[in-house]
């Protein structure tokens, strides 16, 4: 087992240390149809209250985001949610947990770079686009402007298109070399290699073993020499592995608010090989199956602490 990479990954005026321990980022969705919640955060208080509940079960970050992109939206093309529409929605939520906790980092889940800046000046500290730059071109200009930390993230396409895409053998080879071309955009226009943080895309564009096969082989990403970020929590294939037999006889997918062990095996298995950040939605329950593989990781080091016996 190799060990896992050290980096200092800076966000703005601050800056977090990757690598000793895993990060969690804990997810706030302040839409009104998201797949994971459905809207039960829509409502700003409801939304505050639920941001400060993540850093208080154990969250370094809270990431909040105003447009479902969700297989089948109009996320990416001319009719997805207008930016005046994000930005009411998620401006209160993250003005709110800063009066709250004005020690808390928060990350911004979009792909507009309007949207990104206006974030960004209310407070938050990080962007993460889940296209990686390819919806909005100026994402990487702004980026590099506001001088934030960066999440760039690999997507096959736009959500309307994700279910007719053909089936990728080659699917790590391919997110690999494509992380590299959007890594070469985003350096060229001036973003700081300190400042990017790489997500492969659990469940953007990508099928049910092509998902499993990213999981892996997730060490791979890591030869890209960035800090690395897993997104696996509540995801469909998850929830298609660990089908059900309905009241009817019928069997169907575990609906997301029943994934939780399942998030729990996959992203333990991507911080076994290498991910720096997991984002979750259950922050508490990730806490401790984290602190659990990062000791087995710290165990596999050739100057490990371990010793002794325990009961």
């Amino acid at each position: 087992m190799a060990a896992r990479q050290r980096f200092t990954w800076q966000l703005k005026a601050r800056s977090l240390e990757l690598g000793e321990r895993t990060i969690l980022m804990g997810v706030l969705n302040v839409t009104p149809d998201s797949f994971s919640n459905h809207g039960q955060h829509f409502d700003h208080h409801k939304a505050i209250e639920h941001g400060l509940h993540l850093l208080e079960c154990g969250a370094d970050i809270v990431d909040i985001g105003g447009e479902s992109t969700r297989p089948g939206t109009a996320a990416g093309t001319s009719e997805a949610l207008p930016e005046n529409e994000e930005l009411r929605r998620i401006l209160p939520a993250l003005e709110g947990i800063k009066k709250a906790r004005p020690d808390a980092l928060i990350s911004i889940d979009t792909y507009k770079s309007t949207v990104a800046k206006a974030a960004l000046e209310a407070g938050a500290h990080i962007i993460n686009d889940v296209s990686g730059g390819a919806w909005d071109p100026a994402m990487y200009a702004a980026a590099a402007e506001l001088g934030c930390g960066f999440v760039l993230t690999h997507t096959r396409g736009q959500p309307a298109e994700w279910k007719k895409l053909k089936p990728e053998p080659e699917i790590v080879k391919l997110v690999v070399r494509e992380l590299e071309e959007r890594l070469q955009l985003a350096l060229e226009a001036g973003v700081g290699r300190e400042r990017i943080v790489l997500d492969p895309g659990f469940g953007f564009g990508k099928g049910w073993e092509e998902n499993y096969r990213m999981l892996a082989g997730f060490d791979e990403f890591g030869r890209l020499g960035f800090p690395l970020l897993a997104g696996t929590s509540r995801k469909k294939f998850i929830g298609k592995t660990l089908e059900r037999v309905n009241t009817a006889g019928e069997r169907e997918e575990a609906p997301p608010r029943q994934r939780l062990y399942g998030t729990l095996a996959s992203a333990v298995a991507c911080i076994l090989k290498g991910a720096h950040i997991v984002r979750v939605h259950n922050a508490r329950a990730m806490r401790d199956a984290a602190l659990v593989a990062d000791e087995i990781l710290r165990a596999a080091e050739p100057a490990g602490r371990h010793g002794g016996t325990e009961e």
